[in-house]
């Protein structure tokens, strides 16, 4: 059985882990006696950042659609996550433009904050193939951290993990419940463009 309790209402914390004496696994962000780190506070990829320049999007060619390909397979396949998934958060968080600059400094195709690109060993954000790899490397250690969960997973990636832990579920947030509703709809779309294809090809 699992509960939060004693959970604070800051947008940001550590989360830890205990057990109580009757096997009730218990959250919180105050770290006590016994307590295991959970989750680790990340950086909220929604809040400006002082000294941040933002890029936005701005590459409208049909190419850049499938310009990148081969890292999405590659990173799709070597994390164990489904294609669509990644092209899904790729479309969402920069439309597929490699430069993209977030006001809060989230950089890249799938906008890494800089310290989750250190913590997922990204050395350059700007290079389309190790932005997605260590976007999909997030993606599936979020899926790791919440048993699978798709929704939860996606919301995670936008809010970060410790919000998701605190709230047992999506953040109240409306950016990320917005954010959530994106990504499954081009996650169904890119599925559904694929089944076709399969469909096609077997004719």
């Amino acid at each position: 059985m699992l509960v939060a309790s004693g959970v604070a209402s800051r947008a940001h914390a550590d989360i830890y882990v205990y057990t109580d004496a009757e096997g009730v696994m218990h959250f919180t962000n105050v770290r006590t006696a016994g307590a295991k780190l959970y989750v680790r506070s990340q950086p909220n990829k929604n809040k400006p950042r002082p000294g941040v320049t933002p890029v936005p999007p701005s590459d409208k060619s049909l190419e850049r659609f499938s310009r990148f390909d081969r890292a999405i397979v590659e990173a799709a396949t070597l994390y164990q996550l489904p294609q669509e998934l990644v092209r899904a958060v790729i479309k969402v968080e920069s439309d597929y433009d490699p430069r993209a600059v977030s006001s809060a400094g989230a950089q890249g195709l799938m906008q890494l904050m800089p310290e989750t690109a250190l913590r997922m060993q990204v050395r350059d954000s700007f290079d389309p193939r190790l932005n997605i790899l260590g976007g999909t490397r997030y993606l599936r250690i979020l899926a790791n951290t919440f048993n699978g969960d798709l929704q939860l997973t996606i919301a995670a990636y936008n809010a970060g993990e410790g919000a998701v832990a605190r709230h047992g579920g999506i953040p109240p947030y409306p950016e990320t419940q917005a954010y959530v509703t994106k990504v499954l709809y081009f996650y169904h779309r890119y599925r559904s463009i694929r089944d076709t294809s399969l469909a096609s090809a077997q004719d």
